[in-house]
């Protein structure tokens, strides 16, 4: 058969699997193959086919087989590319190009291959090896570049020793230095030029770049290298020169960037060098005294230049003055406050008028004082929306600097009052905007949320909380899409114990992208709290995965920006796409949503080795990574003074935040318990796995063992954990201290666990595990017991007491009327009773009780399993009840008029009455679901 019809029968095969049909792919490639035997092409097609089709060990077969073969073809190497990406070997991939490449050292594609698959793995070493290679032997400047780009980038990465990070970087300017054409001709590597010769101190000649006409002209378009300049004139203790040209910037060519005015602040204070809790010297004092005079008379030349229509002159002027009393130079007590006054005065009518000024009103006594004073002698106007805008900055300055003192209920309610009926007499300036539009008065919602808000911390009353949730909501009909509404509505839903509701809200923020993992904490956050995936629903289990997509996203796209950044030659973009990338891939977020969404799966699949032994593998991955922290907290409408909780403090849930120290816990404590009930140890591991085995990033003692690091705990840890929390951990570290010695002695032998995964691979494959050598075993299970199993033991009464304990403390909980307080303590319950579970997954097998000679053990599971059922149907029988509770008459009357009780006649009977039943039912919901969860997870382990 000839090429061309080949070709005709392999395309079908491509057009099956870019439109996604990958079952015909499967069958297009049989059809080849029946012919064609031999074809590397059409079986390469084929493995990916069946990874996509979730068929990995069929895949792997034809996979190895061309990756055995070292292809040098095109269109195999693709292929194969994308079936080795999607089997997460990325090793194999680099080791595919470099063969191909060591083959036909000619093929420069191939090359560049190779240069990318190491840089997609960050190997930089061997990336920077290949470059070098690539540049001697076709002679393009990129190549020199992507060979600097590369020795930097391996100098920057942490596991690189700090002796070697100087060597790497003389090695990049050396690279640099031997290029043929200057850096100067692209901004880029102009950037990556300036960059080194900054790391290695070389000032003079970073000057002669930047004092070259073509390096000025880069540096005044091109922001990356302008800031480079800027930390380079800072390092050379040049500020005082830098300030000069700064002023001749900002007075005779009218640029008004904010960098400008900061380099004049520092020239101003660079004289002085204050030694902790000292006082400048007298001479520092007449120097610093002069070059702070001319700056202000800049600045005010500015500010009066200026006016109304830009604030740089102001602001600067109040940013001098702070620093001049941080090094004690003010002579006049009272300027501050008058240059406040002064900024009010002119801008109190924007809207950034607050923050601008929140940094300097950290003032106390008769200034304090002179503030608020002037503040409350501003008139109160709704005439336009700048009269409306100063009165919302008049509120948020009064409020961010309460004292103690004034933080009490009695002042709380009038101050709330004023906001509420504030925000109706300013709702009118917005009636005819389009719906598109926010709503002028939208601020005075947000401070009344605060408000509402503070009054439940310190009343402890949740009347407060619905009533927030009443004007809010009733603020959401008039600025359909104010995002930070919603934000606070999520979090007072959630403490209400009315998940759907908060779900609702977030849903309706349409949040994408990268927002998952910045925003989602906000709904996710101890979401198994209020799961209620045992019942069936699957809502909370859905999100949990919405929300992972972009960590999948990242991983298959990311590499590839990386990739086209290097093409574009695009060098100060580089350490700024790996940095987001390594950001994403350990990022805290990622990882919390990953246990709440293991906690919530374990209540809702059958707990099996299988789903065992893949989340210990993925577990062990997580913890031994870096984590950063990516959650944007300081999104919420934070309008809290500044001497009380934050906002984002008071609306935690339970109190407490879930950051890296209860990811920690969450994750020995499952980690230790999958481990005891899987027939996998490291050995095992790296014969089965499929993929690389990721790198361990994290900060720990290497020395340690991974069960010394399980059985580690720190008080930073698990001071983010609630008391309910603490009480499951110490359950499960008792459970699992108890149980340890059983599992470790009837744990099979490594080859006895691999010969069973070659069994059941070659019945599934028809084909033996790749590069397993099975010994020959011998006995009943293929393992003989030399020493005598440990003699059983009771159990603690810490197992014992816990269950009885948890169905006390909900009693007492019943009468209290926090939904959410009574939601933890019977998922807790119920997540101990699944851990009980897993641990004894093992024992479930009665010939393992009697090879092994634990029948003392079976009579000890009994007796807690038949107590956590009972209290799990105790549990469940009240919850059902609460549940029913919330429809009676006194429950939905007392929600109705907590939603009523706003002090405006905004807020109708018909809208309250609506609000509260809402409310009621989305408790009824939560409570009723998890009943019947706890009911059926009794149900379905409630015999061993």
């Amino acid at each position: 058969m000839s090429s061309a019809a080949l070709e005709r029968q392999i395309r079908p095969i491509y057009d099956a699997l870019d439109t996604g049909s990958n079952k015909s792919a499967i069958v297009a490639c049989n059809k080849v193959l029946k012919k064609h035997p031999n074809n590397d092409l059409v079986k390469a097609l084929k493995s990916l086919a069946l990874v996509r089709s979730q068929k990995v060990e069929e895949s792997l077969v034809l996979c190895d087989e061309v990756f055995a073969k070292k292809p040098t073809d095109d269109s195999v190497l693709a292929a194969m590319a994308h079936v080795l990406r999607a089997l997460g070997r990325f090793n194999d991939i680099i080791s595919m190009w470099e063969e191909a490449f060591r083959q036909q050292p000619g093929n420069e594609e191939y090359g560049a291959q190779t240069f990318m698959a190491n840089v997609r793995g960050s190997n930089w070493k061997a990336a920077q090896q290949i470059a070098t290679r690539l540049y001697k032997t076709f002679q393009e400047d990129r190549y020199l570049y992507w060979s600097v780009i590369s020795a930097v980038l391996q100098a920057n990465d942490p596991s690189t020793p700090a002796a070697m990070r100087t060597i790497l970087y003389k090695l990049a300017h050396r690279l640099i230095e031997s290029c043929p054409t200057p850096s100067v001709l692209n901004t880029d590597r102009f950037h990556l030029h300036l960059s080194i010769c900054y790391e290695l101190k070389l000032f003079d000649e970073a000057q002669k770049l930047l004092n070259n006409e073509v390096g000025k002209a880069i540096c005044a378009n091109n922001l990356s290298c302008d800031d480079l300049r800027r930390k380079i004139i800072k390092a050379q203790g040049l500020v005082e020169e830098e300030g000069k040209r700064s002023k001749e910037l900002i007075t005779e060519k009218g640029d008004r960037n904010w960098l400008e005015f900061l380099a004049v602040l520092d020239a101003a204070f660079a004289p002085i060098t204050l030694p902790q809790g000292g006082a400048p010297s007298d001479s520092q004092k007449e120097s610093a005294t002069v070059s702070i005079q001319s700056a202000k008379e800049v600045f005010a030349r500015v500010a009066k230049l200026d006016g109304r229509s830009d604030r740089s002159g102001l602001l600067a002027i109040l940013e001098l003055e702070r620093r001049s009393r941080e090094h004690k130079l003010s002579d006049d007590p009272s300027k501050l406050v008058t240059l406040l006054k002064q900024y009010f005065e002119t801008f109190g009518d924007k809207a950034c008028c607050f923050e601008d000024l929140k940094p300097y009103t950290d003032i106390q006594g008769e200034e304090r004082q002179q503030w608020i004073e002037f503040l409350q002698n501003v008139p109160i106007s709704f005439e336009t929306t700048e009269d409306l805008q100063r009165v919302i900055n008049v509120h948020k300055h009064l409020r961010h600097r309460l004292s103690p003192s004034e933080i009490n209920v009695d002042s709380e309610q009038k101050r709330l009052k004023a906001y509420v009926s504030h925000y109706e007499q300013g709702l009118p300036l917005g009636y005819s905007l389009p719906q598109t539009e926010l709503q002028p008065a939208d601020d005075l919602a947000l401070l009344a949320g605060n408000a509402y808000i503070n009054l439940w911390s310190l009343t402890n009353d949740q009347s407060h909380l619905q009533a927030a949730a009443s004007f809010l909501e009733y603020a959401l009909l008039k600025s359909k899409h104010s995002f930070l509404t919603r934000l606070i509505l999520v979090r007072i839903y959630r403490l209400l114990g009315a998940p759907s509701l908060a779900l609702e809200h977030y849903r309706a923020m349409q949040i994408k992208q990268v927002q998952h993992d910045t925003l989602s904490h906000l709904l996710l956050s101890r979401s198994s709290t209020f799961s209620t995936a045992p019942a069936g629903d699957l809502t909370y289990i859905s999100e949990c995965l919405e929300a992972t997509q972009i960590y999948l996203s990242n991983s298959q796209e990311t590499s590839e920006f990386i990739s086209r950044v290097f093409h574009a030659e695009k060098y100060s973009q580089i350490p700024e796409f790996i940095h987001f990338e390594e950001r994403l891939e350990n990022s805290l977020q990622r990882d919390s949503i990953k246990i709440e969404y293991l906690r919530m799966r374990l209540s809702h699949e059958a707990i099996l080795s299988d789903l065992i032994d893949m989340e210990l593998i993925e577990l062990k991955f997580v913890f031994d990574r870096l984590h950063y922290d990516n959650r944007d907290f300081d999104i919420l409408p934070e309008y809290q003074p500044a001497v009380s909780k934050s906002l984002n403090e008071q609306t935690f849930l339970f109190g407490k935040p879930d950051g890296l120290g209860w990811l920690s816990i969450f994750l020995k404590t499952y980690i230790r318990a999958f481990q005891h009930a899987s027939d996998l140890d490291e050995t095992v591991e790296d014969k089965l796995l499929i993929g690389d085995r990721p790198k361990q990033t994290g900060n720990f003692d290497k020395a340690l063992s991974l069960h010394q690091r399980l059985l580690q705990r720190d008080e930073a840890e698990l001071c983010e954990l609630t008391s309910e929390e603490t009480k499951l951990i110490a359950f499960a570290t008792a459970l699992a201290d108890w149980l340890e010695p059983y599992h470790d002695y009837a744990r099979p032998p490594p080859a006895v666990v691999l010969a069973e995964a070659a069994k059941q691979n070659e019945l599934k494959t028809g084909h033996p595990l790749k590069g397993i050598q099975l010994p020959p075993t011998n006995g009943a299970n293929g393992q003989q017991k030399k020493e005598e199993p440990p003699a059983v033991t009771e159990p603690p009464a810490t197992l014992l007491k816990y269950f009885e304990e948890a169905k006390t403390r909900f009693e007492s909980l019943k009468q209290s009327g926090s939904v959410v307080e009574l939601l933890q303590v019977a998922t807790l319950v119920q997540e101990a009773f699944l851990l009980f579970n897993v641990e004894t997954l093992r024992f479930k097998t009665p010939s393992v009780i009697k090879i092994n000679k634990f029948g003392g053990l079976v009579p000890s599971f009994k007796s807690i399993r038949t107590e956590a059922v009972a209290v799990l149907k105790t549990i469940s029988a009240d919850l059902l009840t609460l549940s029913e509770s919330q429809t009676s008459t006194d429950v939905r009357n007392s929600a109705v008029d907590n939603c009523k009780s706003v002090p405006t006649t905004l807020i109708d009977h018909d809208f309250g009455f609506v609000l509260g039943k809402k409310i009621v039912d989305a408790r009824k919901k939560a409570l009723e679901g998890a009943g019947k969860g706890l009911a059926k997870t009794a149900q379905q382990y409630g015999t061993a």
